[in-house]
Protein backbone atom coordinates (compact mmCIF):
# COMPACT_ATOMS: atom_id res chain seq x y z
CA UNK A 1 0.00 0.00 0.00
CA UNK A 2 2.80 2.39 0.54
CA UNK A 3 4.27 1.62 -3.21
CA UNK A 4 0.82 3.69 -4.43
CA UNK A 5 1.76 6.79 -2.23
CA UNK A 6 3.56 9.56 -3.39
CA UNK A 7 5.66 11.76 -0.84
CA UNK A 8 5.06 15.14 -1.61
CA UNK A 9 8.36 16.25 -0.29
CA UNK A 10 10.32 14.18 -2.55
CA UNK A 11 8.81 15.13 -5.38
CA UNK A 12 9.46 18.48 -4.28
CA UNK A 13 12.86 17.60 -4.17
CA UNK A 14 13.19 16.31 -7.37
CA UNK A 15 11.86 18.84 -9.44
CA UNK A 16 13.78 20.43 -12.17
CA UNK A 17 14.37 24.23 -12.61
CA UNK A 18 12.16 24.86 -14.99
CA UNK A 19 9.26 23.68 -12.89
CA UNK A 20 10.79 25.56 -9.63
CA UNK A 21 11.02 29.09 -11.56
CA UNK A 22 7.72 28.30 -13.06
CA UNK A 23 6.31 27.96 -9.39
CA UNK A 24 7.72 30.58 -8.38
CA UNK A 25 6.94 32.88 -10.86
CA UNK A 26 2.98 31.87 -10.37
CA UNK A 27 3.11 32.74 -6.64
CA UNK A 28 4.49 36.02 -7.48
CA UNK A 29 2.96 36.92 -9.82
CA UNK A 30 -0.44 36.37 -8.24
CA UNK A 31 0.35 37.95 -4.92
CA UNK A 32 1.47 41.18 -7.10
CA UNK A 33 -1.45 40.90 -8.97
CA UNK A 34 -3.98 40.55 -6.02
CA UNK A 35 -2.16 43.91 -4.05
CA UNK A 36 -2.40 45.87 -7.85
CA UNK A 37 -6.15 44.99 -7.84
CA UNK A 38 -6.49 46.17 -4.39
CA UNK A 39 -4.72 49.53 -5.07
CA UNK A 40 -6.74 50.10 -8.02
CA UNK A 41 -9.96 49.58 -6.00
CA UNK A 42 -8.58 51.45 -2.73
CA UNK A 43 -8.10 54.28 -5.05
CA UNK A 44 -11.36 54.16 -6.21
CA UNK A 45 -12.79 54.28 -3.28
CA UNK A 46 -10.92 56.67 -1.92
CA UNK A 47 -12.69 58.74 -5.55
CA UNK A 48 -15.78 57.87 -4.26
CA UNK A 49 -15.91 59.61 -0.77
CA UNK A 50 -13.98 62.86 -1.99
CA UNK A 51 -17.19 63.20 -4.48
CA UNK A 52 -19.64 62.41 -2.21
CA UNK A 53 -17.94 64.58 0.29
CA UNK A 54 -17.97 67.78 -1.90
CA UNK A 55 -21.12 66.96 -3.15
CA UNK A 56 -22.19 67.34 0.57
CA UNK A 57 -20.53 70.85 0.53
CA UNK A 58 -22.75 72.58 -1.81
CA UNK A 59 -26.17 71.44 0.80
CA UNK A 60 -26.52 74.51 2.40
CA UNK A 61 -30.08 73.66 3.74
CA UNK A 62 -32.21 76.26 6.03
CA UNK A 63 -31.86 75.29 9.45
CA UNK A 64 -35.26 73.71 9.06
CA UNK A 65 -38.31 73.45 7.40
CA UNK A 66 -39.57 76.92 8.06
CA UNK A 67 -36.49 78.82 8.59
CA UNK A 68 -35.46 81.07 5.62
CA UNK A 69 -31.93 81.38 7.12
CA UNK A 70 -29.40 79.02 6.40
CA UNK A 71 -26.88 77.17 8.57
CA UNK A 72 -23.76 78.90 9.57
CA UNK A 73 -21.87 78.99 6.00
CA UNK A 74 -18.51 80.34 5.64
CA UNK A 75 -18.33 81.44 1.88
CA UNK A 76 -14.51 81.46 2.49
CA UNK A 77 -14.29 78.27 3.66
CA UNK A 78 -16.17 76.47 1.43
CA UNK A 79 -14.24 77.95 -1.54
CA UNK A 80 -11.12 76.70 0.21
CA UNK A 81 -12.58 73.36 0.71
CA UNK A 82 -13.79 72.80 -2.71
CA UNK A 83 -10.08 73.81 -4.19
CA UNK A 84 -8.72 71.06 -2.20
CA UNK A 85 -11.40 68.23 -2.73
CA UNK A 86 -10.98 69.10 -6.80
CA UNK A 87 -7.18 68.70 -6.66
CA UNK A 88 -7.41 66.10 -4.48
CA UNK A 89 -9.87 64.04 -6.86
CA UNK A 90 -8.26 65.45 -10.04
CA UNK A 91 -4.74 63.68 -8.57
CA UNK A 92 -6.38 60.02 -8.00
CA UNK A 93 -8.08 60.45 -11.08
CA UNK A 94 -4.79 60.62 -12.81
CA UNK A 95 -3.36 58.08 -10.29
CA UNK A 96 -5.96 56.00 -11.18
CA UNK A 97 -5.95 56.20 -15.20
CA UNK A 98 -2.16 55.58 -14.93
CA UNK A 99 -2.37 52.70 -12.30
CA UNK A 100 -4.98 51.45 -14.50
CA UNK A 101 -3.12 50.79 -17.64
CA UNK A 102 -0.07 49.96 -15.96
CA UNK A 103 -2.06 47.12 -14.23
CA UNK A 104 -3.08 46.13 -17.70
CA UNK A 105 0.08 46.02 -19.16
CA UNK A 106 1.71 44.04 -16.48
CA UNK A 107 -0.89 41.85 -16.24
CA UNK A 108 -2.44 41.53 -19.50
CA UNK A 109 -5.90 41.70 -17.66
CA UNK A 110 -8.30 44.95 -17.84
CA UNK A 111 -9.59 46.06 -14.49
Amino acid sequence: MEDHLKPRFIESLQRNNDQIREDRARIIGADSELIYRRRVEDIELKLKRLEREQEGLIDISPLDRNSLTFADFNPEAFVQKDMELSLTIRNLNIQLEVTQKRFEYLFGKTL
